[in-house]
């Protein structure tokens, strides 16, 4: 396409091309609503908002008719890669399929419209779903009772660690030291160490599990928790959970239990029975409710019944066909967000689960790990495989020979995804995989889905063996080509000067 033809009119139907800004359209005089003239008498700004400071020049505002503005945002959102349009390998850590009803659900106007200092007789039915939600959470965790309050996994950590503490100090003990393992997720030593834990390190075997080894040469009368994921980021489920669970416990210690992975074992098995004292769960992960580039989330939070007091302000408690909203705990560790929770998403939430049932939820978690295995099966001739067992989940492949043979590395593969039109995978975590790449396809997609996957990234290392640079050069086929990453992350442009 010659220079300029991309911003002729007909040429912005295309997909693929480039949009210039909502500034770049902006004509001096342009505008899209014209708003009918007062009927009452014009008072001057400065008279309605005396004592006010008032900027002296206008704001920066694009001036562009009402068809400019439809058109513009519809572009930028078909643009936008999206679960709708594509695979996304991510997987449930970034987005599953989110079945529609629940979105319809959620839009229901006695819930949506609903406000959230309505007094308690006016919002029983909301009180009435997240009272049942706490009950099935709680069967679905083998925990004693559930506080639907944190609003998302990082946040639920937080609750569950405070939690510890707050339990550790009920009892008279100052307990310095969070223990958790080198495959873990990056927030939960960051969590431990928020709340003023010494965070230790936990070496992983070579099975991807916990070295007992050296769980045990932690193991003391110092320690608070130990904060584990289950299935772990490598996609692996800990043979010894149960011993680990014990040893634990034999010193006095915690067991903490991230959720993020839940998405493999729903219905199959419980952390409460594994021996875990503290579950959070990422409803908008396991149970669906879209939530790319950061929001909304909803972590949850169950516990045993020894820790139950120690929950977050208010519970909902039901009494007879009433439901109230209960304040009045001493021991709780207080109140961790506004309102009740994010409500819209306990609404998915609750929606997912009804329309399961117990065994449509196991049969989520039997089809993620039937998935994910038979992707790797696919892919184990092209990539190393460092703990080659039966995965869950997800899988983590790693890039190494390929770029030992070409130079390629697992960044440059993923990019070279996005021009093949996938979303890439999570690449380089866990750290203790080098060149690693998670991938996790969920339980929504079809054969043919992961069949054509695999041939894309079967293409892709053959183009790194035949021409390398093509790889570096990806991707090229996006509306935007390869990206300095550590420079937009450091030297972000946020703002767009007048022109």
């Amino acid at each position: 396409m010659s220079e300029g033809q991309d911003r002729l009119t007909g040429a912005r139907g295309l997909v693929g091309l480039p949009e210039p800004t909502i500034y770049d359209r902006s004509r001096p005089g342009r505008r899209g609503v014209r708003p009918p003239r007062p009927d009452v008498p014009v008072r001057p700004l400065e008279a309605l908002a005396e004592g006010a400071p008032l900027r002296k020049d206008p704001p920066l505002l694009p001036e562009v008719s009402e068809h400019q503005v439809v058109r513009h945002y519809t572009r930028l959102s078909q643009l936008n890669y999206a679960v709708d349009t594509g695979f996304y390998p991510l997987g449930s850590c970034t987005m599953k399929y989110n079945p529609r009803i629940n979105e319809e659900m959620a839009g229901l106007p006695g819930f949506a419209h609903l406000h959230p200092a309505v007094p308690e007789e006016a919002a029983q039915g909301a009180l009435q779903l997240m009272w049942e939600l706490e009950q099935y959470l709680a069967e679905i965790a083998g925990m004693a009772r559930v506080s639907l309050q944190p609003a998302a996994g990082a946040q639920g950590e937080l609750c569950g660690m405070l939690i510890i503490r707050a339990y550790h100090e009920s009892r008279g003990e100052r307990r310095r030291k969070v223990l958790v393992p080198d495959s873990a997720h990056g927030t939960n030593p960051a969590t431990a160490a928020m709340i003023g834990f010494d965070v230790v390190e936990v070496a992983s075997d070579a099975r991807g599990g916990v070295d007992l080894d050296d769980l045990s040469r932690h193991l003391d009368g110092d320690v608070a928790a130990l904060m584990l994921t289950n299935p772990n980021t490598l996609g692996l489920f800990d043979e010894n959970i149960v011993e680990i669970a014990k040893r634990v416990h034999a010193v006095g210690g915690l067991l903490y239990y991230d959720g993020a992975n839940a998405n493999a074992i729903m219905g199959v098995s419980r952390p409460g029975d594994m021996g875990f004292d503290v579950v959070h769960f990422n409803l908008h992960k396991t149970f669906s409710t879209p939530h790319g580039m950061g929001g909304p989330g909803s972590g949850p939070v169950g516990v045993k019944e020894a820790l139950v007091p120690f929950l977050p302000v208010p519970l909902v408690e039901r009494k007879g066909d009433r439901f109230t909203l209960d304040y009045d705990r001493p021991q709780s560790i207080g109140r961790l967000r506004s309102s009740y929770g994010n409500f819209g998403v306990l609404v998915r939430a609750y929606t997912y689960i009804r329309a399961l049932g117990a065994e449509g939820l196991r049969r989520v978690s039997e089809d993620a790990v039937l998935n994910a295995n038979y992707l790797l099966h696919l892919l184990r001739e092209d990539f190393a495989v460092p703990f080659d067992r039966l995965c869950m989940h997800e899988f983590v492949v790693s890039a190494t020979p390929v770029k030992q043979r070409t130079g390629v590395r697992a960044l440059d593969i993923a990019k070279r995804l996005l021009d093949y039109g996938y979303h890439s995978p999570t690449v380089y975590f866990p750290l203790i995989v080098d060149e690693a790449m998670m991938i996790e396809p969920t339980e929504t997609e079809t054969k043919e889905t992961l069949d054509d996957f695999a041939r894309a990234l079967k293409a892709i290392v053959a183009e790194a063996e035949e021409n390398p640079e093509t790889l570096r050069q990806a991707p090229t086929r996006t509306p935007v080509r390869r990206l300095d990453e550590a420079g937009a992350a450091r030297r972000p442009v946020v703002r767009i000067d007048r022109p």
